[in-house]
């Protein structure tokens, strides 16, 4: 399927953004769309909507999901990871017997399925390697989440999970009492390289478990290991006091090993598109690269980052240049930073809740 392209550059307009900088992503967000961000936070005050985010690996879902929080605020809108409700229902049933006991009494009143809780809990817990988590039981354990965090504007990530699951999504807004939200599909273009690239030079925070990008993200600060001669990152966060960034075991090896995940995601994605009924907002994260200087401002597109070792000052040299790649089809290309997504995403929307 095409993804169209999007223009975020205003012509006439010469400043420059931090899009790191929060102070600085708010400025420009309302400069590049604030007559929709206005109208959805009017919106948001008594309304709310459902949105299914499908992409592939490392598409952004969850970042994107965050921008749009950091805009419109964590009391109108809520971001559920079904990864997330999975990890901490793991840890609540290897809790304290009054989170195991408060988990399996929400389970007997709600959940309604082929298999038995117990066989259910056995699977989540790895303990049943050859039985599937049922969706029915999946949907339990969101509506256990949904109830938490009340009426806000929802975007779900992780379901539907396969094709089996479409299905359910388009009437899951009854079945957790939403009736009257708009629900929708987010599908998120993202070229293979730029995910092969995000998993190999990924690096996580032991401490505070903040992601960011040796290559394409890093923080401000960068170290070196002259006995490795090998660059590292140093995290942000003052609570960890620099900590050593680190890679994921496995990650370096990019996409080898979850090659059968992306084609399903590509399936689900193309499968989502063709249904009528219910409205889709398409994100592109990369664009062709003679096309980038006219829809886009350069400090929006992602660039690359290399490093030197300067032995006289015993300091590291940051090298920044632009990212060009040869996107699925070929076509060299440049990727889109966070932050012009959501403009993106915030306009689509804006158009989807009939706002205009």
């Amino acid at each position: 399927m095409d993804f169209p392209l999007f223009r975020t550059k205003i012509e006439g307009v010469n400043k420059a953004f931090n899009l790191s900088d929060p102070s600085e992503r708010w400025e420009y967000f309302h400069l590049k769309a604030g007559n929709e961000i206005e109208k959805i936070k009017t919106y948001l005050q008594g309304n709310s909507f459902i949105a299914y985010m499908l992409g592939k690996k490392n598409s952004g879902k969850g970042t994107y999901s965050k921008l749009f929080i950091e805009i419109f605020g964590q009391d109108r809108v809520a971001q559920l990871s079904i990864g997330d409700i999975v990890r901490s229902v793991h840890k609540a049933i290897e809790g304290s017997e009054q989170e195991k006991a408060a988990l399996i009494e929400f389970l007997e009143k709600n959940y309604r399925g082929y298999l038995p809780i117990d066989k259910s809990i056995d699977a989540l817990l790895g303990r049943d390697l050859k039985t599937l988590l049922p969706t029915e039981f999946i949907l339990t354990l969101l509506k256990r989440e949904i109830s938490k965090v009340g009426k806000k504007a929802l975007f779900l990530d992780g379901f539907p999970r396969n094709l089996d699951q479409v299905s359910y999504s388009l009437f899951f807004r009854e079945l957790i009492g939403y009736r009257d939200d708009p629900d929708f599909f987010i599908l998120i273009d993202l070229p293979e390289k730029v995910i092969e690239e995000r998993m190999k030079y990924r690096r996580v925070c032991p401490l505070c478990q903040t992601s960011r990008n040796l290559k394409l993200f890093p923080t401000t600060k960068i170290g070196y290991h002259q006995d490795k001669d090998k660059f590292y990152l140093e995290c942000d966060n003052p609570d960890c006091q620099g900590a050593e960034m680190i890679a994921k075991e496995g990650q370096d090896l990019g996409m080898e090993g979850i090659k059968d995940r992306l084609a399903t995601d590509a399936g689900l994605i193309n499968n989502a598109n063709s249904l009528y009924g219910i409205p889709k907002i398409l994100l592109r994260n990369s664009v062709p690269a003679d096309q980038a200087n006219d829809l886009a401002d350069d400090y929006e597109i992602t660039p690359e980052y290399s490093y030197q070792w300067n032995e006289a000052e015993k300091k590291v040299n940051i090298i920044e240049k632009p990212w060009v790649f040869k996107d699925d089809r070929g076509v060299d290309s440049v990727s889109f930073l966070a932050p012009p997504v959501v403009i993106s995403l915030i306009k689509q929307l804006a158009q989807t809740l009939n706002l205009d």
